[in-house]
Formats: C-alpha cells, structure tokens, sequence
C-alpha cells in the first residue's frame, strides 16, 4: 500500500509540472492517451473485481485512488493548441465549449470520490453502483467530445 501511496505521489509531483507545459502538441496528446489508457486498465480491474463473487475491497480502493489521480492529469492535459494533432480522437468542441468540458470532468471527479467512497464502505452493492455512475460519466464525455 505504501508503494501504491509513493507511486501516486511521485506521479503528481512529476507530470504536474511536465503538463502545464508540454514542448510540442503532439507531447500533450500522447501524455492524455497514456493517461486514457491507465484509466482504462483501472475501470477494468475494477469492474473484474465487482464481477467476482467475492471483490476484494482493498484492491478495488487501491484502483480507484490511482483512477482518482489519473483523472485529474487527464482533464489537465488538452492545452491551447493541441487540437491540432491528426490522430487524436478529440472533437474540436473541447476546445470551443471548454466550460461544457470542465462540466463532465467535474462531475467525473464527483463520480469518483461518491465510488471511492462506496468501496471504502465495504458494500459491494453500493460499489457497483457507484462504479456504474463512474462509467455513465466517461460514456457522455466520449458521447460528446471523442470521435469513434
């Protein structure tokens, strides 16, 4: 646990700075689909968790910290500019609508702390509704701002 606690710290010490600067736009998009990719092997080893007949809390907890970490480098790494990348899946409307944006990482953030919260409670009821309240919200994003 202690391990999982330093890795996450030294990943917010480390890509804060890089991410409010990134040299190239092409820096910014291969960073947020790094990211993109974390979170999607966390929901996953989330989900294998809530499907088992017996979750382990304590590893469901431990992914949902990281996607809580993850998250938050994620919505922060589309600066001015790196719209212009050719193979990225980005609509142009992050960029032309960003308080639209800002308004379904917030409420994905939300979703997250209300599933961190679930798991730390133990019921893995409520932890499974809670996560499918954490994969509503990544739906509607990629409904409105990522092209298939």
């Amino acid at each position: 646990m202690l391990n999982k606690a330093l890795i996450v710290a030294a990943t917010v010490l480390f890509a804060a700075p890089s991410h409010a600067q990134f040299a190239k736009p092409e820096d910014a998009y291969k960073y947020r689909a790094a990211v993109m990719t974390l979170q999607g092997a966390h929901m996953g080893r989330i989900n294998a968790q809530l499907k088992s007949g017996s979750p382990k809390m304590q590893v469901i907890a431990d992914n949902v910290a990281l996607l809580d970490t993850l998250n938050k480098l994620f919505f922060a790494a589309f600066p001015d500019g790196s719209d212009m990348v050719a193979s990225s899946r980005a609509k142009p409307e992050i960029w032309t609508q960003p308080a639209k944006f800002k308004q379904y990482a917030d409420k994905l953030n939300a979703e997250v702390v209300r599933l961190s919260a679930a798991t730390k409670s133990g019921d893995p009821a409520a932890t499974r509704s809670a996560f499918s309240s954490v994969a509503q919200a990544c739906k509607a994003c990629h409904d409105d701002f990522r092209r298939d």
